[in-house]
């Protein structure tokens, strides 16, 4: 990237299955009072807004016109993306890049336990013609995709069971997590089958739970006195929105955003240059997936074996979600990419706790907004 852009402020409230003790705006407003605390500002130093929601799930229309409030955002640019998190803070950046703005807030959130029907709003998000009039679960498009996975990789079930294993237990040493468990392999090849080959375990569950951070130009970050985070690179892709075209096996659309990411943040062997990896993992396979695409193993059969081997756990060579990723933090809807955003800013400032990689410089953050897209972002974030 041109000039440098830092992430200078973090605020989050925990994720949780749910929070009728809070509105959105209640959850909205304890985080974004968090991130300019952290950020050592006012919300009137703020010059630009932008929120992640998706309309159908706010059950709002222009749901932007709901959240100036509660970010100090009244009379101030404000717009909603209604893209997965990692996107606003591309969003952020390109605005700073313009040199319109030098500090712009990010938020997105999620109040899932407010949605009556989440299939139902999924199945929208289909081809209207071909594909909608089946009334296909969003996880029944799950399980045919890890089936045409399995058959195509060679990797086993088992395997894809360690990732869920491993995320859970992750989330084990993150208070801000919905779903901890000390769970092994076995345990979740054992949860009730869901949609074939899927079994419960392996598909994450919602949670309510917000996310705001504080994105900077570089010369108001040197003027902060908070730790700034570098945005060293982001990407962003989508593949084929049809059933019919898409690639079944390969996400390919998140190397396409990695490659973007990596010539941006000037990185070259990324399971060398990067030494914590947050990506998405709504079902567990797709973690090894996203993996394969970003380049940090070969393809996914060495992604999954080096998961069943224990080298993606936490203090091994390569730790991957080490907050507990989707499964075990929840999922949070279109916060899922802030979130992971999130946990590398917490680990490059060294205040991950009983988590914390040692000696992180550079981390990558990847986000999927989930089925039926293929839209994925990637970001490279160091403190170097």
């Amino acid at each position: 990237m041109g000039s440098r852009i830092a992430i200078i402020g973090l605020g989050f409230t925990p994720a949780r299955p749910t929070s009728s003790h809070q509105s959105y705006k209640e959850m909205m407003f304890e985080a974004a009072q968090r991130a300019y605390a952290d950020a050592g500002i006012e919300a009137a130093d703020v010059q630009s807004f932008v929120t992640c929601a998706e309309d159908l799930n706010e059950g709002l229309s222009i749901f932007d016109e709901y959240t100036p409030d509660q970010l100090g955002a009244m009379l101030k640019p404000m717009h909603t993306l209604t893209q997965d998190g990692l996107h606003g803070l591309a969003d952020a950046a390109m605005q700073i890049l313009s040199g319109l703005f030098e500090l712009v807030v990010v938020e997105a959130h999620s109040k899932a336990s407010n949605i009556v029907a989440p299939d139902w709003v999924a199945d929208y998000a289909t081809d209207p013609v071909l594909n909608r009039p089946l009334g296909l679960n969003p996880h029944y498009i799950a399980g045919l995709e890890m089936q045409r996975f399995l058959h195509e990789t060679g990797v086993t079930h088992e395997q894809c069971a360690h990732v869920a294993a491993k995320n859970y237990r992750h989330a084990l040493r993150n208070l801000a997590a919905a779903y901890p468990a000390h769970l092994e392999a076995q345990d979740v090849l054992h949860s009730p089958p869901a949609f074939e080959p899927l079994h419960e375990r392996e598909i994450a569950r919602t949670a309510d739970g917000c996310i705001v951070l504080v994105v900077a130009s570089e010369e108001r970050a040197r003027r902060s006195a908070a730790k700034p985070v570098w945005v060293r690179g982001m990407g962003w892709a989508n593949g084929s929105f049809a059933l019919e075209t898409r690639n079944w096996a390969r996400p390919d659309y998140v190397r396409h955003a990695a490659d973007i990411a990596y010539r941006q943040a000037g990185i070259n062997d990324p399971a060398r240059e990067i030494q914590l990896f947050e990506v998405d993992d709504t079902y567990a396979y797709k973690e090894l997936q996203h993996l394969a695409e970003l380049g940090i193993f070969a393809n996914a059969a060495d992604a999954a074996r080096a998961t069943q081997q224990g080298q993606t756990q936490l203090g091994a060579r390569l730790p991957v979600n080490v907050s507990g990723g989707v499964l075990g933090m929840g999922n949070l809807l279109e916060a899922n990419g802030l979130a992971r955003a999130a946990e590398l800013v917490l680990q490059l400032r060294g205040q991950a706790g009983a988590r914390q990689v040692e000696g992180a410089r550079v981390g990558l953050a990847q986000s999927w907004r989930g089925v039926p897209t293929t839209s994925a972002a990637v970001a490279v974030l160091s403190v170097e």
